[in-house]
């Protein structure tokens, strides 16, 4: 592999550096991003119990809070709910959006690698062609050796430069589709709160 990569000259360190970064990235976000870590059912199936037999205490709010991410929206909703459906639903919206953003860690660093991992490829590409030419302008076309070198450098990073950019802006966008979802299915639970607590919506044998 290395060997591979040494004729792409000083442009491939920062290209490897952002495949690793972006490796990275990739495999963090899709540890964090998971549904039953963010939004667990049972949880979810538990509060409507509390709610239904009228056993949400001080201790069980804090459970929910530190059970996972959607529990510290419902416990903070839960929380201002006397103060009526205004301030509830403000209190929802503003850890919403605490949440929303650790969702969204580290993707604008991937974004950044898609963007310029390509950016990077080009200069190698420009630097491998200036060589070819310098080296036409010193020695003519007689030095084929040295001609071959700095078209494969320029040709080499040009592929790394698309190797590392593509992958990363799949995942970038497959990352922000996920991250929406989630957002939707957290809406809908904080959405049948507030109406189950200021009395809009009944708890059925199956939640709310």
């Amino acid at each position: 592999m290395f060997e591979l990569l040494r004729p792409g000259g000083a442009i491939m360190i920062p290209l490897l550096l952002c495949s690793v970064l972006a490796l990275a990235i990739i495999l963090e976000r899709f540890w964090t991003l998971r549904v039953n870590k963010i939004a667990p059912k049972f949880i979810v199936n538990e509060l409507w119990g509390w709610i239904k037999n009228k056993e949400l205490n001080s201790k069980k709010m804090k459970a929910l809070k530190e059970s996972s991410p959607l529990g510290r929206i419902l416990a903070a909703g839960l929380s201002n709910a006397k103060h009526g459906r205004e301030i509830m639903k403000e209190s929802i919206q503003e850890e919403a959006s605490h949440v929303v953003h650790e969702m969204e860690r580290f993707l604008t660093a991937l974004g950044t690698v898609a963007a310029i991992a390509p950016l990077l490829g080009l200069l190698g590409t420009v630097i491998g062609m200036i060589k070819v030419f310098a080296m036409l302008q010193l020695e003519g076309t007689g030095n084929a050796a040295a001609l071959a070198g700095g078209i494969s450098e320029a040709l080499i990073t040009t592929a790394a430069g698309l190797v590392v950019a593509i992958p990363a802006l799949i995942f970038h966008r497959y990352f922000m589709r996920r991250v929406d979802e989630i957002v939707i299915g957290l809406e809908q639970e904080a959405v049948k709160l507030v109406e189950v607590v200021h009395g809009d919506r009944e708890i059925n044998s199956n939640g709310a």
